[in-house]
């Protein structure tokens, strides 16, 4: 697992949404603004965030909530002189004013989102920026014919008054998938103008689309061999979306339909209990403390029991520290950690060896989409890197509440649960008369009741003449378990307390 996305369906501030907000506080000091969008806390917007035609922006703001401008194409007006560089946001903006935002930053602990004016619309292929007239292209696209294939057939596409990034996946694209894609753009952008025309100050006129979508819009390739979707709803989104973004791909999205949960079936349950922890293990047996702080992030290298099977200590540090260097890139990802990351590794004499180690973590961390810096190691052996953070750090809640318990401190004994099972089976059967029973349990529970020739699964079938079906689950606790029937309900028992 590289990385771990989590969408609430009513969550809003989604990185790349459009709002109508308005200008509350001037802050001199800061040289910045604070905006109303609806949030508790209002948005940040510095200056140098602004765009260098704000002034553009603005003006066409207020022509379409006067409804003086109906359409969002640019063609034919004259754009406002741009903003200084270095300048006061008291000269641009002012209080009370309505503005047009973007989200670039969700809103993280106690601060309210991040907010841009230089607003922009992400595509496959490209990002349209309004009120700019330049073309720009991925640094990572170094081939020197297709840098001036891309600039040409760009500069030759794209509307007047619109700029337009090229992305690194544009690269030996034909011109009709990139006309396409600069088309889907310029509609999403129209659609914004025509929900501004009628909103109100908070409204969001421009939603980013879901995460899976915009997940699959940066990263899909040929390389992927598989999409997997267990609900009908997300299965037909995503399919629809793939069929407009990359057709030859529409066949690898599957919908699971199996009875287990498909986290549990394709083995991610285990690891995110695992991976997620304060102590993340190595292979070579050394181990990962990870600590978060309001400030910053602690990552601890221990070399465990990979102490004792070195005799040179220099090569103990570099083996274990080069392990842990991939786990950490790994990590980084799956929590989408950023900010300020402090990792103590192993102490290293050798200079080349420091180096190396550098190397390494910036090698491991290179397929990471966000923006990132790692400084050499300090003599004390520290390393720290600066990861972009764009959304709160991921965070799975590893330590389980007392299944036999519920955190009251008073238990029964927990061999208890297989006499409450059965006997709970017993009066379903045979007091009810339900058949088509399926228990959820906990992996050790299931391996107890099917191991063997005639396991007590095969026993109960015997004695009740009716197959009860078993699923493990391993995010239950070992003496939690699931009666459901033929339809999938659940059926209320007694359980061990």
């Amino acid at each position: 697992m590289l990385e771990y996305h989590e969408e609430e369906l009513d969550s809003s501030f989604t990185v790349g949404d459009l709002y109508l907000g308005t200008v509350k506080k001037l802050s001199s000091g800061l040289n910045a603004a604070f905006v109303d969008v609806g949030h508790e806390k209002d948005g940040f917007l510095h200056y140098q965030d602004l765009g260098p035609n704000i002034n553009s922006l603005t003006r066409l703001v207020k022509d379409v909530i006067a409804k003086r401008v109906t359409t969002g194409r640019l063609n034919g007006s004259k754009l406002e002189p741009a903003i200084e560089k270095i300048g006061k946001i008291d000269k641009v903006l002012t209080k009370n004013m309505p503005i047009l935002v973007q989200v670039v930053k969700e809103p993280i602990s106690t601060k309210g989102p991040r907010l841009s004016c230089d607003i922009s619309i992400a595509g496959r292929y490209l990002v349209l920026v309004p009120f700019s007239d330049g073309v720009n292209l991925s640094k990572k696209i170094t081939d020197r014919a297709e840098r001036s294939r891309l600039l040409r057939l760009m500069s030759s596409l794209k509307p007047q008054n619109f700029g337009v990034i090229v992305r690194t996946v544009a690269q030996d694209k034909d011109v009709e998938e990139l006309d396409r894609d600069l088309q889907n753009s310029l509609e999403k952008w129209e659609q914004a103008i025509k929900a501004l025309a009628d909103a109100k100050p908070r409204d969001r006129v421009l939603g980013e689309m879901n995460r899976a979508s915009s997940i699959l819009r940066d990263m899909l390739n040929e390389s992927f061999e598989s999409i997997t979707v267990d609900t009908r709803e997300s299965f037909d989104d995503i399919r629809n979306y793939i069929h407009t973004i990359a057709p030859d791909k529409e066949k690898i999205v599957k919908l699971y339909s199996g009875k287990a949960k498909v986290f549990e079936a394709l083995g991610l349950e285990k690891q995110l209990k695992s991976l997620f922890g304060r102590s993340v293990s190595l292979p070579g047996g050394g181990y990962l403390i990870i600590e978060h702080t309001e400030a910053l992030h602690v990552i601890d290298v221990n070399s465990g029991n990979k102490s004792n099977s070195e005799e040179d200590q220099e090569a103990t540090a570099i083996s274990v520290n080069r392990e842990a260097a991939k786990e950490i890139a790994r990590q980084l990802r799956l929590r989408d950690m950023g900010g300020i990351i402090v990792v103590d590794f192993i102490d290293m004499k050798k200079a080349e060896n420091k180096k190396l180690l550098q190397d390494i973590m910036r090698d491991e961390m290179k397929a990471d989409r966000s923006k990132f810096t790692i400084l050499p190691l300090t003599k004390f052996g520290l390393m720290q890197i600066t990861r972009q953070r764009v959304r709160p750090e991921m965070n799975i809640v590893t330590r389980e509440v007392c299944p036999t318990c519920s955190g009251t401190g008073t238990i029964q004994a927990s061999v208890l649960v297989t006499d409450v099972i059965e006997n709970n089976l017993d009066y379903i059967l045979t007091k009810q008369n339900e058949r088509g029973i399926t228990i959820t349990m906990h992996p050790f529970l299931y391996a107890y009741y099917t191991k063997g020739i005639y396991s007590k699964q095969m026993q109960w079938y015997v004695k009740y003449k009716t197959w009860v079906k078993l699923v493990k689950d391993s995010s239950f606790g070992i003496v939690n378990f699931k009666f459901l029937n033929k339809s999938g309900d659940e059926i209320e028992v007694n359980s061990v307390s």
